[in-house]
């Protein structure tokens, strides 16, 4: 042995290594995602942010519509004091809280 980890073959015929975190990928879209962690934090999201956008180029209209509404008839209450908010403090307190309880 060389000391190179071993990789694993998967039925796609490709080798991957062991704990891949993606395990179905090219050799080249390996070395793209290596490249793209080293990347500072910022740049990192923007790179997510723009692949992201790549597979939304085809918009429903129905469910952007739909959304719209939701948006502005969520606005409504908040301003109307239908509904009250809750800080972002107190709410990112409750999903730990109920992560750990898990």
């Amino acid at each position: 042995m060389d000391g190179a980890p071993s990789r694993v073959n998967e039925p796609d015929g490709l080798a991957h290594p062991p704990g891949d975190i993606i395990p179905h990928m090219t050799e080249e879209a390996h070395e793209l995602l290596q490249k793209a962690l080293a990347l500072p934090d910022k740049e990192r999201a923007e790179l997510a942010g723009n692949l992201i956008s790549s597979l939304d180029a085809t918009v429903d209209q129905d469910v952007d519509a739909a959304w719209q509404q939701e948006v502005v008839h969520r606005l409504h209450d908040v301003q109307s004091g239908r509904v009250e908010t809750v800080p972002w403090e107190e709410v990112r307190q409750k999903g730990r809280t109920l992560l750990h309880d898990k």
